[in-house]
């Protein structure tokens, strides 16, 4: 499963486009950016500013040509068609049944769609809950953790909580056995609870999967958020090594008794690098391009998160999307990803497994002051320098035909024998760890002497 994360209109484009792909993603927003929500650290909402005097509502004319020109553009037989906000259930649900009877009259013989919806669930009732799970939807919900952290910083117009209804709308959604995912936005205030907050959604929603997005939200000159420019962040934004160790916590507790269970997007993205396979997680991908934005009035832009004039494509009423999705502004916007890398992102040994993460993100300096280092780089560095030696083992059974979930028992075995061998060595003994200190200066050391390194097992096969 997967979440669902201006200007005059242009003539189609006088160069050749590139080889045009297969497939593609499409994110729509029908509502644009509004939103019934007034979350303190969406970047959105401000995109409300682009369109002035707009009702962003999409019109018949333009739900017509998204669908249609998505659907001629691509020559798979398995179509994403995927809907965002804002909040798109603002549109009403006769806009949805519209969208599904477009869908069915350019369906391809063998044609398979997957529709997904990303939402934050208040406005869900029985009726729409009872639409999502006849059309196969898959919903992502938006979670922040429990309600005190949660409602920090997700809040309506008039400043009251969102839990309650937030849970409300989930709850609907399992009573109708709807497919789901949950979406949670890492913050500086949850953030420091990672454990609180994934028993939370593992024990009490009862979502077996999870996405976790870091809340990075730059401050312009004039003081806004409304472009990605800037080099400082928001007090709502997630620390870079916060994120690191937010990450960490809970790939700690997943790897031990969780795998096989539980599926959190950026480790299933990490387990495919250490296999060497695509991520399939855009962040982690070595280059971008395949996942436009299209905005309520048709405007195709290179990216949600760079929904901006700079980064507009065209209008979807005057290009078809597979002629914006094939030009040579989309491709050079997706090779800048892998091409304007700092040296230290290219010799980093975790390259293979971040790639940089996401443009948006690249704004702060080198050590030796080359531009364009990920705000994210020195949590991202300490997360996969941490789960090497687990993704190793994982990897390693996925390749013999092992389920994954195997290496669960490794790691206890390897742990009860670490710890057996602790019990047996004397404070002059060689510590049992490897490292070549003396017990005494490493695991043996107390409790307020942080030098110990961290154990690295021993080794089971």
């Amino acid at each position: 499963m997967a979440a669902v994360a201006e200007g005059a209109s242009i003539a189609a484009p006088a160069f050749a486009p590139r080889e045009r792909p297969p497939a593609f993603h499409v994110l729509a927003k029908p509502t644009g950016a509004i939103c019934n929500l007034d979350c303190a650290y969406c970047f959105f909402l401000a995109k409300e500013r682009l369109y002035p005097g707009s009702t962003f509502r999409m019109a018949d004319d333009v739900l017509e040509a998204y669908i249609g020109q998505l659907i001629a553009g691509h020559t798979s037989d398995h179509i994403t068609i995927a809907w965002q906000g804002g909040e798109p259930t603002l549109m009403g649900l006769d806009f949805f049944r519209r969208a599904m009877a477009v869908a069915e009259r350019h369906r391809r013989p063998g044609m398979r769609f997957e529709h997904t919806i990303q939402t934050n669930g208040t406005l869900l009732t029985d009726e729409w809950c009872a639409f999502l799970k006849e059309h196969g939807f898959l919903v992502g919900i938006s979670i922040d953790g429990p309600a005190e952290l949660h409602d920090r910083y997700r809040y309506d117009k008039g400043g009251k909580p969102s839990f309650e209804k937030v849970m409300r709308g989930l709850r609907l959604l399992q009573r109708h056995g709807v497919d789901y995912n949950v979406l949670t936005t890492v913050n500086s205030a949850n953030a420091e609870h990672p454990l609180e907050v994934y028993r939370f959604l593992r024990d009490e929603v009862g979502t077996d999967w999870m996405q976790f997005i870091p809340v990075v939200e730059r401050i312009n000159a004039d003081g806004r958020a409304l472009l990605q420019e800037g080099d400082t962040v928001s007090e709502r934004s997630v620390g870079a090594e916060q994120f690191g160790r937010f990450l960490t916590a809970i790939f700690d507790e997943w790897v031990r008794r969780d795998v096989g269970k539980i599926f959190v997007q950026t480790f299933e993205a990490a387990a495919r690098s250490w296999l060497g396979m695509s991520p399939r997680m855009c962040v982690f991908d070595a280059t971008c391009g395949l996942g436009p934005a299209l905005e309520h009035n048709g405007d195709l832009y290179t990216c949600d998160h760079f929904v901006e004039p700079k980064h507009r494509l065209g209008n979807i009423k005057d290009t078809p999307i597979i002629e914006l999705v094939a030009s040579e502004q989309m491709r050079r916007f997706g090779q800048d990803k892998r091409d304007t890398l700092p040296r230290s992102c290219r010799e980093c040994p975790v390259l293979f497994a971040c790639n940089g993460e996401c443009p948006k993100n690249r704004f702060i300096a080198t050590p030796d002051g080359e531009p364009g280092l990920n705000y994210l780089c020195a949590g991202y560095k300490h997360f996969f320098t941490h789960i090497d030696r687990p993704l190793q083992l994982i990897a390693g059974l996925l390749r013999r035909g092992r389920p994954a979930a195997e290496v669960m028992e490794i790691l206890a075995h390897e742990e009860a024998a670490f710890a057996h061998a602790l019990a047996k060595a004397g404070r002059n003994d060689p510590c049992p760890c490897g490292s070549g200190r003396k017990l005494k200066h490493c695991h043996g050391a107390p409790p307020d002497q942080p030098s110990a390194p961290p154990a690295r097992g021993l080794s089971v096969s």
